[in-house]
């Protein structure tokens, strides 16, 4: 519960300046914003919450940042996190294309803030976002990306944004044995974490509410949204977070540390990197050695191994570290524990269009094989039988596979472990594509999937914001910011199947078709075979 004499301290810690608002983060530093006049909303641009995971930090979980005296400033976007690259089994030797990084730091732990007010009469509550965006991105993404005070004003200025930051692809996601005994394994989501206690922490500072704070991610985003529901066995002290969003939810199968798969690119790492054990050395000096390389050299190794994964696909994603994920995440949604309170989910209605290399002949079952490579042929076989009964081209076989296995299971054994307390949606302007909802949320978004039609029109994006940052206000989308053309928004439940779709009429001058739809029976029983068969190949 809040204290009269906390939230006044709260209070003191903002001091006017002529140039900016500062605000008092204690042994962290003061830091000086700008107020956005246009929008009435208070900014601060790159706040350290960590400290650079670089040189011995490098694969640990992270750390608080230095003590810092006097005032620094917050006006402008950090460096980036280093960007990694989206599987093409590129023919070129990637190590020789580089992306410009000019931009793009290990140095890179930094968060945004967004208040509409310092100074509330009441606390006001917290939305943080996790990137993802676009494609999967547990390999790119910024805090950059997504401008906080669009949310804010879609909110009627009733919500505080944070957007945080957090190291991608090899340099947050490496696994491995080695990195299990001498460092930490799933080092980008325990990053995640420290930037949740920083707002815990340090929220209402800003007028926002540490104890009301929804946590919102799309693509790996919402992954990792999925990553904290379940996270430390669903006993995170303390609680983080009261509710949680996904937008279209990215769950890959998740191994163990040690499994041959984060091993293999541990060891793939290591070789590119002139680190590869030999008999006279440990998994510490392999790791030591890894400590010592060039960042922007295992920038290089990065983006080449992303580049030779199977089209569509990730090189390096969460594992199962027996600590911060305790256990299989599918194991443990079938215990019931989870980590908050309230859910919403939307996905889209082609979440697996643009992961999958139409232009190939593929068979289903070969397809199975390559994107995911620890099913069996027997496992891959049975898969496609299960498919093969819904009819179509094999290429739409895949494109439901993966959307269910990848995007809509996932999100669905979410939604059981809320009873009562959760929502489901779904994004159907055409093509529906997956990351395609992006500009919806921020109109300023500039999308990586080229010239798609944007729905601009106000009666809808009213409705499709309004449902989201109602629930992060109001913990239901039906206790509306603002009136919308949205119908009443049931609760989720197995038996009657309801969610809401938000579609456009096919007219010339299309218009907003937002009304309730029943879910297939048959879907969830296929979600149930994904789980068996999931964590049958996690093991």
């Amino acid at each position: 519960m809040r204290t009269a004499q906390s939230f006044l301290l709260a209070v003191a810690a903002v001091v006017t300046a002529a140039s900016g608002p500062v605000v008092d983060l204690g042994a962290a530093g003061k830091y000086e914003g700008f107020i956005d006049e246009a929008h009435n909303v208070s900014t601060f641009l790159g706040i350290r919450y960590a400290s650079p995971p670089t040189g011995a930090l490098r694969w640990q979980a992270p750390t608080a940042p230095a003590s810092t005296h006097g005032i620094q400033q917050a006006m402008t976007q950090p460096l980036m996190c280093y960007q990694g690259a989206l599987g093409s089994n590129a023919t070129a030797d990637p190590l020789l294309v580089r992306r410009d990084t000019s931009a793009q730091s290990e140095d890179c732990l930094f968060l945004n803030v967004y208040s509409p007010s310092l100074t509330p009469k009441k606390l006001l509550p917290t939305l943080v976002w996790i990137h993802g965006g676009g494609d999967l991105r547990y390999l790119e993404g910024a805090a950059s990306d997504y401008n906080g005070t669009e949310l804010v004003i879609e909110s009627n200025h009733n919500l505080v944004v944070v957007i945080i930051q957090y190291r991608l692809g090899l340099f947050g996601f490496l696994a491995g044995q080695e990195v299990h005994d001498h460092g930490a394994a799933n080092a980008g989501l325990l990053d995640q974490q420290f930037a949740l206690r920083w707002v815990h922490q340090n929220i209402n500072k800003f007028g926002g509410d540490p104890a009301h704070v929804t946590i919102w991610g799309e693509s790996a985003g919402a992954g990792s949204v999925f990553q904290h529901l379940v996270a430390n066995g669903g006993k995170t002290e303390p609680q983080l977070f009261t509710a949680a969003i996904t937008s279209s939810t990215y769950a890959a199968v998740q191994y163990p540390y040690n499994h041959w798969a984060p091993q293999g690119l541990f060891n793939n790492v290591s070789a590119l990197a002139g680190c590869a054990k030999s008999k006279a050395s440990g998994s510490a000096a392999t790791l030591d050695c890894l400590r010592a390389v060039d960042a922007d050299t295992l920038g290089s190794i990065n983006i080449a191994l992303g580049l030779e994964a199977f089209y569509g696909t990730l090189a390096f994603t969460p594992v199962v570290d027996g600590s911060f994920v305790v256990e299989s995440p599918l194991i443990q949604l079938a215990k019931g524990k989870v980590n908050g309170e309230f859910y919403m989910a939307v996905t889209n209605t082609n979440e697996g269009v643009i992961f999958v290399d139409a232009a190939v002949p593929y068979e289903v079952s070969e397809w199975i094989r390559d994107a995911l490579p620890a099913f069996s042929v027997q496992q891959s076989e049975e898969i496609a039988r299960v498919y093969a009964q819904l009819g179509g081209t094999a290429l739409d076989q895949i494109y439901t596979l993966l959307l269910e296995t990848a995007f809509l299971c996932p999100t669905h054994y979410l939604l059981d472990v809320f009873p009562n307390k959760s929502y489901r949606g779904q994004f159907a302007i055409p093509p529906a594509l997956h990351g395609q909802d992006l500009q919806y949320y921020f109109p300023s978004y500039i999308s990586d999937l080229g010239p798609i039609p944007f729905f601009n029109n106000t009666d809808f994006l009213k409705a499709f914001q309004t449902g989201f940052l109602s629930f992060a206000v109001n913990h239901d989308p039906n206790e509306k910011l603002t009136e919308t053309i949205t119908p009443e928004w049931p609760l989720w439940s197995a038996e009657k199947r309801e969610l809401v779709v938000f579609n456009q009429t096919e007219s010339a001058q299309p218009q907003p078709a937002i009304g309730l739809q029943t879910l297939g029976a048959d879907v969830l029983a296929r979600c149930e075979l994904w789980r068996a068969w999931r964590i049958e190949t996690s093991q």
